[in-house]
């Protein structure tokens, strides 16, 4: 493996960011990137965006690629923060934020509502319905927000909150991806 991706649509198109070796990275892969976008064709201009485990940074520069107003990736590992800050630095993405952080330790900090988020955490470890609930509580989402989760394939994670609606969900060999609606009340 190269260490690098390709940006699939918008201002970068076509070109390549570089990511770090680190065991476990799994960039999100260009078919499910490129379903993912088109599920979100009209949300992403202008959306302030939380890339949660930003990892290769691959969801996050897409985001930003298509127009978010602003994008904070959020990643523990100070050896991929380091790489996520060069590709910014390449891309003159001033509109990309990296947070060198722990997700649940970001997620306890002061709130700021985001109209898009993507989650994305390590598989099989438990992350997906805490955070989601973080998210939830905690004040970090704006009404009407989009969620994107993505998993291994099986059945629907625990722990999604009663107000999130399921718009779309596919799976792509061992990866599970699903788009969620915030909804003001849980549905009925």
């Amino acid at each position: 493996m190269r260490n690098e991706l390709r940006i699939i649509g918008g201002l970068w198109r076509s070109r390549r960011i570089r990511f770090a070796p680190e065991p476990g990275l799994r960039p999100t892969p260009d078919r499910v990137r490129e379903t993912v976008f088109n599920w979100l064709q009209n949300h992403v201009a202008g959306a302030v965006c939380l890339d949660l485990f930003a990892g290769s940074g691959a969801l996050g520069f897409e985001a930003a690629s298509r127009g978010a107003a602003r994008v904070v990736q959020v990643e523990r590992n100070p050896k991929v923060c380091a790489v996520l800050k060069q590709s910014c630095a390449m891309l003159d993405a001033g509109q990309i934020t990296v947070v060198c952080a722990e997700a649940m330790k970001f997620l306890a900090g002061r709130p700021e509502a985001f109209d898009l988020v993507f989650l994305d955490p390590p598989f099989r470890t438990g992350q997906v319905g805490p955070c989601c609930r973080r998210l939830e509580d905690g004040g970090w989402l704006k009404p009407g927000a989009r969620i994107y989760v993505e998993t291994e394939a099986g059945p629907q994670p625990e722990g999604i909150p009663a107000n999130w609606m399921l718009l779309r969900e596919k799976v792509s060999g061992d990866v599970a991806y699903r788009l969620y609606q915030r909804l003001k009340e849980p549905r009925v």
